[in-house]
């Protein structure tokens, strides 16, 4: 049993601390007072099926806090999992938060490991061994879906674990920590892959730029069968009875959103730099397109009248709307004059970013003009003649 401590309680750093904290002292740090005493109290800040369940239902070696330094100087182990979002003005995440956890983890316990879990650019974690006096550092990337992040570490596709050539850790260390990882997955047999700690950042960049790519395929299918008057789903169907592009993330969507796959394209290109590329950047491109052609259709069809936008989140069973792709479809209707409302009831006030939020769904139902629903649920079966949507399979 180890004693660890996680940076971060969102959906990397919860999950990672759930899934620990069934056989070592898991310590979750969190800047939000309000999150500590939730999951103390055996609740989720988050919204996950698995952590909830397992926060209030199983016996776990977890607590949360507020106290930073007592977490890491009391940790074997410490996981960083803060949140590194995309800055466009420099073209690199803004990895301020990360810095901020290895410089107290240098004052108050430079001898623990510390594995990066946080995605990072191409290069990072070699560049930072030994900066802030932490030099036993491993890089690990996380594959995960929002809503779906414990169930993902319970069943893992693989796990890849990045040693730097410069790091005081060595491989049993590596070894351990996939070890720790797999001892908490339901799972056996789980794929498991040591390298350098580039390649590992690498690994987490084009795995997650080539879902994009995918998404934007389906999309741009669709756009081309919205216009031609084209059963979409027929030709999805037939398209991926191939067993070499099979049936799964073919669903429709107003374009790629979420924690990962936008600031992780815009890295991947970045890093390119001055390398031919066309696919990489293209991917960030048609999901700007396809924004475009779906506000498009909307209009036509809202006529002048109200546009009602049926939750900000990108997929259902999720709370988190960061850089969900409705947000930008939003945008460029308010852009065109459009009178918009929302409906999200995970937001308490009046109006976000300027848009009014209407907290009564059925009152939001009447005024709208016309519905718009990047993923179909069952409480809008009443009003589905209104209903824009590109959901084809009633999944994500």
């Amino acid at each position: 049993m180890m004693k660890i401590a996680v940076a971060g309680v969102g959906y990397v750093g919860l999950a990672q601390a759930v899934l620990l904290a069934q056989h070592n002292e898991v310590t979750a740090v969190t800047t939000t007072p309000a999150k500590a005493e939730k999951i103390n109290s055996g609740a989720a800040p988050i919204v996950d099926k698995e952590i909830s369940d397992f926060l209030a239902n199983r016996s776990l070696k977890l607590k949360a806090t507020t106290d930073s330094e007592t977490a890491y100087r009391n940790a074997e182990l410490i996981i960083i999992a803060t949140p590194t979002d995309y800055d466009p003005e420099r073209n690199l995440f803004n990895t301020s938060t990360v810095e901020a956890v290895l410089k107290l983890i240098a004052q108050v316990n430079p001898d623990a490991l510390v594995v990066i879990k946080s995605t990072v650019p191409v290069g990072y974690t070699e560049s930072i061994v030994g900066k802030f006096g932490c030099d036993r550092m491993l890089f690990s990337p996380e594959f995960l879906r929002e809503g779906k992040a414990l169930y993902d570490n319970l069943h893992p596709s693989r796990i890849v674990v990045g040693l730097p050539s410069a790091s005081k850790a060595t491989q049993q260390d590596a070894e351990l920590f996939a070890q720790l990882l797999t001892s908490g997955a339901e799972d056996g047999n789980i794929p498991t892959l040591f390298t350098n700690s580039t390649e590992a950042e690498a690994i987490k960049l084009f795995a997650n730029t080539y879902l994009a790519v995918r998404v934007s395929y389906f999309n741009e299918l669709d756009t081309y069968c919205e216009l031609n008057g084209l059963d979409t789903k027929q030709i999805i169907d037939g398209v991926c009875l191939d067993p070499r592009i099979g049936s799964h993330y073919n669903n429709p969507s107003f374009g790629y959103g979420g924690y990962c796959l936008p600031k992780d394209t815009k890295q991947l290109v970045a890093n390119f730099g001055s390398i031919p590329n066309k696919i990489i950047s293209a991917s960030v491109a048609a999901n700007d397109e396809r924004k475009d052609h779906i506000a498009r259709m909307i209009l036509e069809k809202a006529d002048g009248g109200v546009i009602g936008i049926y939750r900000l989140t990108m997929k259902a069973g999720s709370d988190n709307f960061r850089e969900s792709s409705i947000r930008g479809v939003i945008a460029r209707l308010k852009a065109a004059g459009a009178r918009v409302v929302i409906f999200e009831p995970t937001i308490n006030a009046d109006s976000f970013e300027g848009t009014h939020v209407i907290a009564d769904l059925d009152r939001f139902k009447e005024m709208s003009s016309v519905i718009v629903a990047n993923r179909m649920e069952s409480s809008l079966r009443d009003t589905a003649d209104k209903v824009y949507t590109r959901d084809l399979y009633r999944r994500d």
